[in-house]
């Protein structure tokens, strides 16, 4: 509850006055059975009028300025609790977008999805409910059985009696619940990362005809969300009955009890109605803190899950100059015998019950050096790291062993923002997002049109968007859908080269091009961008044959580096693949 408490002191003065309005609220409607009863009792015999009329304007008056009061402290809770969630889904989201790759991996997005959605609305209701009912449910508890002690203590007792009986139940059933819902909130996890999961491929379900797979795979991760569901909601719904209980146990005994007292003359009817009254107050009291508990419940296990998000470690700080180390190599990029293995599983997935999965070493020794200007094409089997290099050099992991360079400076020197703005990309899952063609080829940054339309000329993706009434301002719909897989990646290329990046890479960026456009881009990009160091991952030869050097990577070592020429020579794999896509033709377009 710190974390959360955190993101409230800056509103002490906003929380103060809505404490205070609905302290006030509360002791007025305290105070109506009082007046109440002393109307029955002492003004009603009296048979005065005027004194009927005073005190019970007095009442109405009350009840008014009460009414008042607990609406506007609610309308200020109902503020806070929208400030604080706002910014806790600020924060999550900041932390969440510079999460390093191996924290990613133990989060899961799926996880990150539901953090920022179901859990940041469990910390919206908690607070709300505390404003709501955090001063007004212990007051009507506590202040209720004080003034029943004024009034007749044998009745007070019996409320003495059952009122820590209903709040002992409550505290107890509520401690009960907090760790079924942090398991409630973890098979949501489930449940989301699935639902995504089949909603980003449903074509390829559809066209495996796999729907019925799938609606199974769905159907036992929601029927196990659905149990945890029912255990946590069997639990939390046991307050509101036991309380029942033992308030109707207390009124039947208050009732018997006072009626016995009346008809001997030691209490007055008057004392009887207010006693019955405080008795739905203590109820209502109850049952606020039955409320704080349920929405505690399940806040605390929502805090401890977005604070493990926000207060991830920062594991990609640059390294002082003083420790860096020195390139043995000269080069504008050097890997000097870099290998890297994913964590089999983190300390950080044990913790959060999320299985980071057992994986090998993923790239072993890799070096290579590429000069200002130089290109280097990167080839092999899926899964053999080609993107694994891409993610290291960009930093998203640390190496395991060995060093990068860039520009002479170990990779880790650089600040992030620094280091990436260096990068034009594409990556293999790349993005086009619902906007017009201008912004998602711009992305936020400084391009003129001017330059934006070069580069959307250099990409080959000028023609298909003047074909386009509106051309840049076409707009694309969620995932680019409204575009082919090729006029994605021409886009998406168009958004690498926009900033004229000093390293440009391209992971399988041409994959749905035809091969006389892959070759134009190419083309373009020697011609226009002579400057920037180029990286291309591809599967089609055709697309890095004319690179400076080529890497033929198998299970994440370099099986071959050199020209086209080279590898054709010295490299038997290579060569294997090369006349196999000379066979199928695909060597056509090579520029």
């Amino acid at each position: 509850m710190k974390f959360i408490f955190s993101y409230l002191k800056k509103y002490k003065s906003l929380i103060a006055v809505t404490l205070l309005l609905k302290l006030f609220g509360t002791l007025g409607e305290l105070s109506l059975p009082y007046i109440l009863e002393y109307l029955i009792d002492e003004i009603a015999p009296t048979k005065s009028l005027r004194l009927a009329l005073l005190w019970g304007g007095l009442m109405a008056v009350l009840a008014l300025l009460t009414r008042l009061f607990n609406v506007n402290a609610n309308r200020r809770g109902s503020s806070l609790a929208q400030k604080a969630t706002y910014e806790i889904r600020r924060d999550l989201f900041y932390h969440s977008i510079h999460l390093s790759g191996g924290q990613m991996d133990a989060f899961g997005l799926p996880s990150i999805t539901s953090r920022m959605t179901s859990d940041s609305y469990n910390i919206q209701n908690f607070i709300r409910a505390m404003m709501a009912v955090g001063v007004r449910a212990p007051i009507l508890l506590l202040g209720s059985m004080a003034v029943t002690m004024t009034m007749d203590r044998g009745l007070a007792a019996i409320l003495c009696i059952i009122a820590p009986m209903v709040v002992a139940s409550v505290v107890f059933i509520s401690v009960k619940g907090i760790p079924l819902y942090d398991r409630v909130q973890r098979l949501l996890d489930k449940v989301v990362r699935i639902m995504r999961e089949n909603i980003t491929g449903i074509w390829v379900v559809k066209a495996l005809s796999k729907e019925p797979y799938e609606t199974e795979r769905f159907g036992q991760a929601n029927q196990a969300l659905t149990r945890a569901e029912r255990s946590a909601s069997i639990v939390m719904s046991l307050p509101g009955p036991v309380m029942n209980l033992f308030l109707n146990t207390g009124l039947t005994l208050v009732v018997f009890v006072g009626a016995y007292r009346v008809n001997g003359g030691l209490t007055k009817p008057g004392v009887i109605l207010a006693f019955l009254t405080y008795f739905n107050l203590i109820l209502n009291g109850a049952m606020g803190l039955n409320r704080i508990f349920m929405t505690l419940s399940k806040a605390n296990a929502s805090a401890d899950r977005i604070e493990a998000v926000i207060r991830a470690p920062d594991e990609l700080q640059p390294i002082p100059e003083t420790e860096a180390a020195v390139p043995s190599t000269e080069g504008h990029i050097v890997f000097d015998h870099v290998s890297f293995r994913y964590a089999e599983k983190s300390t950080m997935a044990n913790a959060l019950h999320f299985d980071g999965g057992q994986r090998q070493m993923s790239v072993e020794d890799i070096s290579f050096a590429i000069p200002k200007g130089g290109s280097l094409g990167i080839i092999g089997a899926t899964g053999c790291g080609k993107t694994t290099i891409l993610n290291l050099l960009m930093r998203f992991y640390d190496a395991t062993e060995g060093h990068i360079f860039v520009a002479g400076k170990d990779l880790r020197s650089f600040p992030l923002d620094t280091l990436r703005r260096k990068f034009g990309v594409v990556f293999q899952t790349d993005m086009i997002f619902s906007d017009t063609i201008a912004e998602n080829i711009r992305f936020g940054r400084p391009v003129s049109q001017q330059a934006l339309e070069a580069a959307a000329r250099d990409a080959c993706a000028a023609e298909f968007i003047a074909g386009y009434e509106d051309g840049y301002q076409h707009r694309a719909t969620v995932r680019g859908d409204n575009f082919s897989g090729g006029q994605k990646q021409r886009l998406l290329i168009s958004r690498a080269l926009a900033v004229e990046p000093e390293i440009l890479i391209l992971d399988d960026a041409s994959s749905a091009l035809d091969y006389q456009t892959d070759a134009s881009v190419r083309k373009a990009i020697r011609e226009h961008h002579g400057d920037t160091t180029t990286i291309i991952v591809a599967q089609r030869i055709s697309s890095i044959r004319n690179l400076d050097q080529i890497i033929m990577l198998e299970e994440g070592r370099i099986l071959g580096h050199g020209t086209h020429a080279e590898l054709m020579e010295a490299c038997p794999a290579y060569r294997d693949i090369y006349e196999a896509q000379m066979g199928e033709g695909e060597l056509g377009y090579a520029d």
